[in-house]
């Protein structure tokens, strides 16, 4: 049984001052989490008790679905990750740290070269296939900006497991069987989710899904077409292809002098004032301009090369989904520096005609997809204060890829149907991948198939954020006196509290506390004295057991009062009838 009297707990009644989520102020508040040091938490006695339940879940439904669980540890050698390129592509991410000898080691962000070797120094014959195993354990990112208490952390607890077939068809009946799983795993920790397609990033392989908790303080954008139901990661979202337009009777380009168009607001303006400038069908629009982004790209071996991205004026580049596209090269801001190093790119100017790896600065230029053949622009003229006008994609400039870089809005229309799309925000809590080949290649895992001969295994690597968990579950069930926990994962069935200065309030509620211990039942204990019957309250309303319950006053007419945190119900039990009323309820 859990006694507030000797329960090692501090509540605090004012919010972190770096707290900027409900579940970091509240799991703070209410004694779940303290912090370390940036992105590094410890767990009090009652925030470990929901992070094991939660942890439980998750075993239980692996177990279910005939998984088997393995371990592996935190602390592992460089060469496994060496012969995938992801002590390389992993970057700044990775803790890397040396023994006393000087050989190299790293904190397990993640864990598929341990899986892959561990099944290549077991298995060799496809009899041996289809294999699923999983692990629960400490990873480590260096995260550049760890935030939002334990949601965005530089020591967290996954789940990942790991499936081994020999064909194809084998790794999408293990995939979706994961995919069942972690249904029924969510389904069980009460959190609502999207399940959506996502990027494979840093993992490769093809195919891959998010299970995203909608929250309005996540990290991640996705979208979804409520017709015809379509939903993705903002970062997988296709762009609706636009068709090629003709442009046989647009005017040559021209360049113009636009003096004083800092903004795309200004350009369009004095491209409709100026007659010389407007166009005969139409005003101009934002949306008609060019706009030209650069951003400096970081390979893995630290080579710096400019980027310009091509896009409409009415839209921003969404960095987000430009990285996922360049995987693992990352993004950098363009400075001042260096324009100086290369001078065809002119600050505010900027236009597609000098651009190109096969142009004269050899500088990459790449479009988003509503830069079509045929579309006619304003944009940049590469000389400070112009811009040319007609420009025609295609005829007068072209790019050396497409990519999906400008931000997706509320409306866009969908690849699929065209409908307009919704967006929202959420938490990722799940992901699962189809790998292929990659590692198993990289590691030489082969087995021998039916006909003797060595073929490469294929695998899938399916994670969840176990104590990520905790914080998503305190981010969607709250309300603003506290937390709100689903009795799957809280860390007491019953919070009871004993009311008053006599000896009976208190003696009773021991009695009840001790009989539904016997039945199963997990009981927190408010038994402290001293304490007014207005702090007890706050703490049961702040720490979020499922169910209160307050012997008191009540007893006079023999009943115990019973509320219902999440509904705020409250009922009249008689005292004889209270303990199976709590046991009918906690079944």
């Amino acid at each position: 049984m859990l006694r507030m009297s000797t329960l090692f707990l501090r509540t605090l009644r004012e919010d972190p001052a770096d707290a900027e989520v409900p579940s970091h102020k509240l799991l703070v508040r209410g004694g779940y989490v303290r912090r370390i040091a940036p992105g590094i938490w410890s767990w009090l006695p009652l925030g470990y008790l929901v992070y094991r339940n939660i942890e439980r879940v998750v075993r239980e439904e692996m177990d279910n679905a005939g998984f088997q669980e393995v371990h592996f540890p935190a602390l592992l050698p460089r060469e496994p990750y060496e012969k995938t390129h992801r002590w390389e592509d992993y970057g700044d991410n990775l803790f890397r740290l040396q023994d006393r000898k000087k050989a190299d080691y790293l904190l397990g962000p993640t864990h598929e070269e341990m899986f892959t070797l561990m099944v290549k120094g077991e298995y060799s014959s496809y009899k041996d296939l289809p294999l699923c195993i999983y692990h629960i354990q400490i990873k480590y990112r260096d995260e550049a900006r760890p935030r939002a208490g334990i949601l965005r952390a530089r020591e967290f607890v996954m789940k990942d497991s790991y499936s081994f077939d020999v064909t194809d068809e084998g790794l999408e009946k293990s995939y979706q069987r994961h995919r069942e799983a972690y249904i029924s795993t969510f389904d069980r920790l009460g959190l609502k989710y999207e399940i959506v397609s996502a990027m494979a990033g840093a993992m490769g392989g093809s195919k891959s899904e998010e299970f995203l908790a909608p929250c309005e303080t996540g990290e991640d954008t996705y979208v979804k077409c409520p017709a015809c139901g379509m939903a993705a990661n903002v970062e997988a979202i296709v762009t609706q292809k636009l068709p090629e337009l003709d442009a046989h009777d647009v005017p040559a380009a021209h360049v113009e002098n636009t003096p004083d168009t800092p903004t795309i607001a200004s350009l369009v303006e004095i491209s409709n004032s100026r007659s010389e400038l407007r166009r005969a069908d139409r005003d101009w629009q934002a949306s008609d301009t060019l706009k030209n982004v650069v951003v400096m790209q970081v390979a893995v071996d630290g080579t710096r090369t400019p980027l310009v991205i091509g896009l409409p004026g009415d839209r921003e580049v969404d960095l987000k989904r430009v990285e996922a596209a360049l995987h693992p090269i990352e993004l950098e801001a363009f400075e001042e520096e260096d324009f100086k190093k290369y001078p065809a790119l002119v600050k505010g100017y900027i236009g597609p005609q000098v651009l190109g790896e096969k142009s004269v600065s050899g500088i990459r230029y790449v479009v988003d997809p509503r830069v079509v053949r045929g579309s006619r622009w304003i944009t940049g003229a590469n000389k400070p204060g112009h811009h040319v006008y007609d420009l025609v994609a295609g005829r007068d400039f072209d790019w050396d890829a497409v990519m999906e870089a400008a931000e997706v809005r509320q409306g866009d229309a969908c690849s699929n149907c065209g409908e307009e799309l919704s967006i929202a925000r959420g938490i990722e809590i799940g992901h699962i991948f189809q790998l292929g080949r990659k590692y198993a290649e990289a590691l030489d895992l082969k087995v021998l198939d039916e006909n003797g001969e060595l073929v490469t295994v294929t695998m899938g690597s399916y994670g969840i954020g176990v104590s990520r968990a905790v914080a998503t579950i305190a981010e969607q069930s709250h309300d603003e006196k506290g937390l709100i926990w689903p009795r799957e994962v809280a860390p007491a069935d019953i919070h009871i509290i004993a009311a008053g200065k006599d000896d009976l309030p208190f003696d009773t509620a021991e009695k009840f506390a001790q009989e539904l211990e016997v039945q199963g039942v997990r009981v927190l204990f408010d038994d402290r004295r001293g304490v007014s019957i207005g702090v007890k309250f706050n703490d049961s309303e702040l720490l979020g057991i499922p169910t209160i319950a307050v012997v008191g006053k009540g007893l006079n007419d023999g009943v115990i009062e019973m509320r219902d945190r999440k509904s705020g119900e409250q009922q009249l039990v008689p005292v004889d009838a209270f303990v199976s009323t709590v046991v009918d309820l906690c079944r």
